[in-house]
């Protein structure tokens, strides 16, 4: 089975490049896309997180972003979608931001790794990105499979847990034409993996995300990432806001 992949931005956050890109881009104002993957291909209708419940659309956001921003309605609807039609929602981690519109999709089945699950309801106070309001209406209804190792969800469609930027992160793997697509389950850009000359001159190949559970392991993991994928989908990379259509 072959997919293709279609962004969706639902959001964007406005704050320093490091946040991003660990201990380096300090001082550099940066604007990320929050995207909702689309995952076209087989007989189901399928999602890689949901994004923002109300985001922010301005004109000058979407000249930062190099794209326009939609509600999660507005962007379902270019592809004939409505929430309620989605069958399959998988999560790269459960910070508010790729989770506030669940309670839409009605009739979905969720896939996250259980440890997202167990930070949501009990985060660590270094980590306010959790707020399990937006996961209670489909956690009551029984729709939340929580998985503990990498499994496929769906013929050519798998997951592998990453614990990168959170403890529960997950890489989506796709089957595409043009070979396998890592959306990665840690929030990061192009440069964490194509790195500026001063980055490589200190021997890395890749920069960890801003926000890490452990830096020297996120960094192995990203380079594992790198390694099984054909396609590289960093998970707030702006450049995709332009983009329709992947691969």
């Amino acid at each position: 089975m072959q997919y293709t992949i279609h962004p969706i931005v639902n959001g964007t956050k406005h704050f320093d490049k490091s946040m991003m890109t660990y201990q380096s881009g300090y001082g550099t104002p940066y604007v990320i896309p929050i995207y909702t993957w689309y995952i076209e291909g087989g007989d189901k209708n399928i999602l890689v997180d949901t994004g923002e419940m109300q985001p922010l659309q301005s004109e000058e956001r979407e000249q930062a972003i190099g794209g326009k921003i939609y509600t999660f309605e507005e962007g379902l609807a270019q592809f004939g979608l409505k929430p309620e039609n989605i069958d399959l929602v998988i999560h790269t981690h459960l910070h508010t931001d790729h989770c506030e519109n669940d309670s839409k999709c009605t009739n979905a089945k969720f896939y996250c790794h259980e440890k997202e699950l167990e930070r949501a309801h009990d985060p660590h106070p270094l980590d306010f990105r959790y707020f399990d309001e937006f996961i209670e209406d489909v956690e009551a209804n029984g729709q939340i499979e929580t998985l503990t190792q990498e499994q496929e969800i769906v013929p050519g469609i798998r997951v592998v847990p990453t614990p990168a930027h959170t403890e529960g992160g997950l890489t989506v793997l796709i089957e595409t034409s043009s070979g396998i697509a890592a959306i990665t389950g840690f929030c990061v850009i192009d440069e964490n993996f194509h790195l500026p000359a001063e980055i490589r001159g200190l021997d890395m190949e890749v920069i960890p995300p801003g926000t890490v559970v452990n830096p020297y392991e996120a960094y192995d993991i990203m380079l594992k990432v790198r390694d099984m994928a054909d396609i590289l989908i960093p998970l707030h990379e702006p450049r995709f806001a332009a983009v329709k259509t992947i691969p």
